[in-house]
């Protein structure tokens, strides 16, 4: 078994695209999330889709040569420790100064290019998610970063992790604090698919400024 080598695709990846597995006392497969569990590990493509296929097929098993105990939800075992990490190291980030809350705020950090990422709560209107997208494609227009969006938490548990009420709208800013969520953040996104619509959208704005410089 190579090292960091997806025992579902046989592809070899950087240890950021994968989930790196471990067999407990009870010869339970455990999500090894952070990488510093002992023992012999495997490695599976860092989805949900893949690790249920990592399941279904028993591939753990033949991955570890041994006969394992497969948790009946592990995708969504793995979901929640993604979700943990990332909400953990968004209230840190929060006590670090590294994260605005508010729509004002957050439309406020996005414009002057403070914000490295901003995350909607699950409830969060449709108009409220427009402004701030507003905001996010008029930054690329004049030159700014590309800031993305993500909708992965209930309002409750932003609120929850950032120390507040009602939180429906956050932005996370770019400073060391704020990389380490976004590291994390990412991770969880990657695992439950993605975000295409919102690359395809700062693409096609990029597009456009280029095809206007193309003009001039």
């Amino acid at each position: 078994m190579n090292d960091r080598t997806c025992i579902v695709t046989r592809r070899q990846a950087e240890a950021d695209e994968l989930i790196r597995f471990v067999v407990g006392p009870d010869s339970a497969v455990v999500p090894d999330i952070k990488r510093n569990l002992p023992g012999r590990g495997c490695w599976v493509t860092a989805d949900r889709l893949h690790i249920e296929k990592a399941a279904a097929k028993n591939l753990f098993a033949r991955a570890f040569k041994a006969q394992v105990t497969v948790p009946v939800d592990l995708g969504g075992m793995v979901d929640g420790l993604l979700s943990r990490s990332a909400l953990g190291m968004l209230g840190l980030a929060r006590k670090a100064g590294a994260v605005v809350l508010g729509a004002a705020k957050v439309e406020g950090a996005v414009r002057d290019g403070q914000a490295l990422l901003v995350l909607h709560a699950a409830e969060a209107s449709d108009d409220g998610v427009r402004k701030i997208g507003q905001a996010r494609r008029a930054t690329v227009h004049l030159g700014g970063p590309a800031i993305l969006a993500y909708k992965l938490f209930s309002e409750a548990e932003l609120s929850l992790a950032l120390g507040g009420t009602n939180v429906i709208h956050a932005a996370v800013l770019a400073q060391d604090a704020g990389l380490a969520v976004e590291k994390r953040v990412v991770a969880l996104d990657r695992y439950r698919g993605g975000t295409p619509n919102d690359l395809a959208m700062l693409a096609a704005v990029a597009d456009e400024d280029d095809a206007a410089e193309d003009m001039e």
